[in-house]
């Protein structure tokens, strides 16, 4: 199992997370797992950027993006250069500390729309 800590956010989850996630699931898989309810609006197909995270720590750990990914993350909000699609990212064997964004685009959109 690999340690995954999850900074504060104010709605998914106020007070942080520390789990041990599955290695070889995806990072979206693992945080649903454990309560976290991020967005997959595209039903984790790597079709949308709902599930956009950013790696703190142990972002060289993952298998890097698949081309189809960079694009789509060329899309999110708040892209840095350590961002992944949760749906897309495996978890290995290296402990992560994942930050999610405040906003995806459906939270923007539906707020300003």
């Amino acid at each position: 199992m690999t340690r995954v800590i999850v900074l504060p956010h104010e709605e998914l989850c106020p007070e942080g997370a520390v789990f041990e996630a599955t290695p070889g699931a995806t990072l979206c898989d693992n945080l649903l797992a454990h309560g976290i309810e991020i967005e997959h609006a595209c039903e984790k197909s790597c079709a949308c950027t709902t599930c956009h995270v950013v790696l703190r720590e142990g972002f060289e750990s993952l298998e890097a993006a698949q081309e189809k990914e960079e694009d789509l993350l060329d899309k999110a909000w708040g892209l840095e250069p350590t961002s992944r699609l949760s749906c897309q990212a495996l978890v290995g064997d290296t402990p992560l500390v994942v930050e999610i964004p405040k906003y995806t685009i459906n939270m923007v959109s539906e707020r300003h729309g």
